[in-house]
């Protein structure tokens, strides 16, 4: 679903709806300036709560997959997280930077996908004050909020931000290699294109996310 309001856009996404990757890299497409701005993405968290673990396992499955050519920021082997996070922030000025973060919500909002275009605030549900950072933000619904937003995060089941990753993850790429291969397309050559890049991106990519 989308909503748009008078400030931003959002789009929420439950990660097991078939065809969640799919819709969220148009929506991805539709905000990221893909060849006018340079673009990195900022995967914020740490594997030392499992439910802020969201932001580094995004990192982790898109460096792993090695077809994203823009930075990324931000795995569970070099986190983005409050010792590091402002000079990450101040370093991306002129780069158009897509945050990725966990956080909590309305319980019947567990396993959302969350896109905005403003920054995110990390640290907020656990009492932090951090720099904001992001021109579009992905916000992963991990838990129920609750006054011990701590210890939430931290009894979080993995499995839920483990999820959650690879389907932002496949979002991402998707939405990398359409806008690649979308000249492809318009010239009405692409049946004929035999770029690997070209095939690798294009099978199956409207059936139901395979994760």
């Amino acid at each position: 679903m989308i909503r748009i309001g008078t400030s931003s856009e959002q789009g929420r996404f439950h990660y097991a709806e078939a065809g969640a990757a799919w819709r969220i890299a148009t929506v991805l497409l539709r905000h990221i300036p893909f060849g006018e701005r340079p673009i990195r993405f900022v995967c914020i968290g740490t594997d030392r709560s499992t439910g802020d673990a969201y932001g580094p396992l995004t990192g982790t499955s898109l460096t792993e997959q090695g077809s994203i050519r823009h930075p990324i920021l931000g795995t569970l082997d070099r986190p983005v997280h409050a010792l590091n996070l402002q000079r990450i922030a101040e370093a991306g000025e002129d780069v158009f930077t897509v945050a990725i973060d966990a956080c909590l919500g309305k319980a019947e909002h567990i396993g959302q996908i969350v896109i905005e275009d403003r920054p995110l605030f990390p640290g907020r549900a656990v009492g932090k004050t951090l720099p904001p950072i992001g021109d579009l933000s992905i916000k992963g619904v991990v838990n129920a909020a609750a006054p011990n937003s701590q210890e939430v995060l931290q009894n979080t089941r993995l499995h839920l931000p483990f999820m959650m990753s690879r389907v932002t993850a496949r979002a991402i790429s998707l939405a990398c290699c359409r806008h690649e291969t979308k000249p492809v397309q318009e010239s009405g050559h692409e049946s004929h294109d035999k770029d690997a890049r070209d095939e690798v991106c294009h099978p199956d990519l409207r059936q139901p996310d395979q994760v």
